[in-house]
């Protein structure tokens, strides 16, 4: 099965801004969840991981786990198991070794599950293998614009849980929550066709996986909303379009035209930024190189 759509020819590369209000964007388990942060300049992270994650629920709730939009790498799912469905749908056994197999199971893979027509996948876990694959669709860490600010809360519990102590000892303060005020993220985006064309073994992502990509970039904060990440939400995302698959011009050359500025009352340090109203998006595209375009997603 397959979407039906030519892969993409070409290359784009893309800023991703996007917000946190009296949230946690991305806990760190090594530091007692605290949000992730740089210990040498205060600056807010959130890792490739994290963001990806919110891509492949959005896009497993919207397409509802349909082949040719299955997600591979998913909570509670056991990785090996989708390998053994490729190996009972080729018809092929684990200890068929014959030249092309792997290339086999690998295509299918990449034809049922969305994920790893994006991201890529190593497939490789278990007796199973259907081999590895890199992604034409690939993010960097974000990284918050100004140093956040971290903040602990204690939580209380007024209910005891069992009868087997008293109510004194299971009440009270029971834990402890994280939160940053606010936080304006920046992350990039790249998006390579090499690693799309199935003619070189590629991924076959395609223009109408690159659409839902888009429609999942766009609303992927809104089916991820909780308590402990406050108010998530997108500023802004900037794309850069190349006319063909290698690119008219450098991405960090590009990466520079984007940017954004504090507000007067930002400036005047009158108070912190405490919401997107606080920035202002400055796009310096008016002369971009020949064979490129700009595109804003949101």
């Amino acid at each position: 099965m397959t979407t039906n759509s030519p892969a993409i020819t070409n290359r784009y590369d893309i800023v991703c801004y996007f917000d946190v209000t009296d949230g946690n964007p991305n806990g760190d388990p090594d530091a007692g969840n605290l949000p992730r942060i740089d210990p040498e300049t205060g600056h807010g992270l959130v890792t490739d991981v994290c963001l990806k994650r919110k891509i492949r629920n959005y896009v497993g709730i919207s397409k509802e786990e349909q082949p040719p939009y299955e997600i591979y790498v998913k909570e509670r799912a056991v990785l090996n198991s989708q390998h053994e469905r490729a190996y009972k749908a080729l018809e092929i056994k684990s200890s068929d070794k014959k030249h092309g197999k792997d290339r086999d199971l690998t295509a299918w893979m990449c034809q049922n599950f969305f994920d790893i027509r994006a991201f890529g996948a190593v497939m490789s876990t278990g007796d199973l293998k259907c081999g590895q694959v890199q992604g034409p669709v690939q993010f960097t860490f974000a990284r918050s614009v100004t140093p956040i600010v971290t903040l602990e809360h204690a939580l209380t519990v007024c209910a005891a849980r069992t009868n087997k102590k008293t109510i004194e000892e299971q009440t009270g303060i029971q834990g402890r929550k994280f939160t940053i005020p606010y936080g304006l993220y920046r992350s990039h985006i790249y998006i390579s066709p090499h690693f799309a064309n199935p003619e070189r073994h590629g991924t076959g992502f395609s223009e109408s996986d690159l659409d839902l990509f888009r429609e999942a970039l766009t609303n992927m904060f809104e089916h991820d909303h909780s308590a402990a990440r406050g108010t998530m939400t997108g500023f802004a995302c900037c794309a850069f379009k190349h006319d063909n698959a290698l690119g008219n011009a450098r991405s960090h050359e590009l990466f520079k035209r984007i940017s954004v500025g504090p507000s007067d009352e930002i400036v005047s340090g009158s108070r912190p930024a405490r919401s997107p109203e606080d920035f202002n998006l400055i796009e310096d595209v008016s002369d971009l190189p020949e064979g490129v375009t700009y595109e804003r997603w949101f």
